[in-house]
């Protein structure tokens, strides 16, 4: 059956800029079969089942393009201190203790609740035990990317550098034909992978077609270190071990300076810009205005919760444009169409999954967010994509389908118990506690 969702907007996110009223989307088989007039529905979908949306704008699925979804478990458990200070003395710490695939299974429900509610339909996580993330998902109706690990240490995950590859890809094989998962390679971090298991994963993500997703320039620091260890700048270390290219998906990106820019921009990196986390962790700020303007494609994510401390995406385009206008000292910088680009189809794009999601154009997969712009934080409304990423809490979020599939109904999750999470949160707040103790 055809179903025609009626709100009062639609921005569809390409074109960019564009503000669609009193038009139907109307979606057959979990796809977007006719982006239309109101008027004309019930010529060209006589049978369509109306769905009313009144006072909303339907806007594609948000799509997170980085997470440690199980560290939602972990949020405000080691605030205010500098990065180093907070993965060595704190996080690895903890998890080494409480690391397993029920931490990581409550945890990713915990994170998929929480971005589902904010009209999250897509995240790009990188975590150990992705096969247990990707069952949590795929049970939720959520669409994910799925990363495999690779670390220069042993982890609750994996012992050596071979069985990270090992396990990584029984998770690849064991996924490959799951419509709603996609897979690829989540190595740390320049300092914490060696170079033989960087060229390993350039060669598998050539054969195998699928990006790598990797911190890189995150925190002051990391060149010198690199020239001490390497004798190289890792943007240059990265190219002669075969990774700087299109597949790669640049997480954070503080540390560059304006002559990386062109350089980013020829091999085809994306960025994903993680504002909130970089702030809080005095990180530096990822120039997203320059590489926007020098032609690199730019998005966003979260992080985890551990660093944020949330995983919303309406407030990671908020501190997006923001901190690209104080940072340029331009107001222009960055404005509010561009940076709902960010959230979605500069996503999709760096996925290589632009064909399928990031806006709303027929042939796509019907992943879409209502957002109610009638209440008294979003009133009155004089531009709907501005009001979208400067004034849009995330309870604003009414209804999110993914595939065509209605996953938040009102508020209300249909796929995943929130009571059940809330009590497993709480059961599992009290075992970290006592583990750290």
């Amino acid at each position: 059956m055809s179903q025609a969702l009626l709100p009062r907007w639609v921005v569809p996110v390409v074109p960019e800029g564009r503000v669609l009223e009193d038009h139907a989307v109307v979606v057959e088989s979990g796809r977007i079969a006719a982006v239309i007039p109101a008027d004309d529905l019930d010529a060209g979908f006589p049978g369509a089942e109306r769905i009313e949306l009144p006072e909303r704008v339907l806007i594609p699925g948000l799509i997170n393009m980085h997470t440690h979804s199980a560290m939602a478990l972990l949020r405000g458990l080691a605030d205010d201190l500098p990065l180093m200070r907070w993965l060595h003395e704190n996080i690895w710490p903890a998890e080494k203790i409480i690391m397993g695939p029920d931490y990581v299974r409550a945890g990713t429900r915990l994170a998929m609740a929480e971005m589902l509610r904010a009209g999250t339909t897509c995240f790009n996580d990188n975590y150990f035990f992705p096969d247990i993330t990707a069952e949590a998902a795929v049970s939720a109706g959520m669409r994910s990317v799925i990363g495999m690990p690779v670390i220069g240490f042993p982890t609750p995950w994996a012992e050596t550098e071979d069985e990270y590859f090992r396990r990584g890809l029984e998770v690849h094989r064991r996924f490959a034909d799951e419509p709603m998962v996609g897979i690829s390679f989540v190595p740390h971090a320049p300092y914490s992978v060696g170079d033989q298991a960087f060229r390993r994963i350039a060669r598998l993500a050539e054969e195998l077609d699928i990006v790598v997703h990797l911190h890189l320039l995150e925190a002051p620091g990391e060149i010198e270190s690199s020239r001490e260890a390497h004798g190289l700048h890792p943007l240059d270390r990265l190219e002669t071990l075969g990774l700087l290219g299109p597949r790669l998906l640049a997480v954070h990106m503080t540390q560059i300076g304006q002559a990386d820019i062109p350089r980013l921009a020829r091999a085809g990196v994306h960025v994903v810009h993680c504002p909130d986390s970089n702030m809080k962790l005095a990180s530096g700020i990822c120039p997203v205005a320059d590489l926007d303007a020098g032609g690199v494609n730019v998005c966003i994510g979260t992080d985890g919760a551990a660093s944020n401390n949330d995983l919303s995406l309406l407030a990671e385009m908020r501190q997006t444009a923001l901190l690209a206008k104080v940072s340029s000292g331009n107001p222009e910088a960055i404005p509010a169409a561009r940076a709902l680009s960010m959230a979605t189809i500069n996503g999709a794009r760096a996925l290589g999954m632009e064909d399928e999601i990031g806006s709303i154009e027929v042939g796509k997969q019907a992943d879409l967010a209502a957002i109610r712009l009638d209440r008294i934080e979003t009133q009155p409304v004089y531009d709907v994509i501005s009001q979208i990423v400067y004034a849009v809490p995330d309870s604003q979020v009414s209804d999110v389908w993914v595939a065509g599939r209605r996953i938040l109904d009102d508020r209300e999750l249909t796929t995943l118990d929130e009571a059940e999470v809330l009590q497993s949160c709480r059961e599992w707040r009290e075992r970290i506690s006592l583990a750290i103790d």
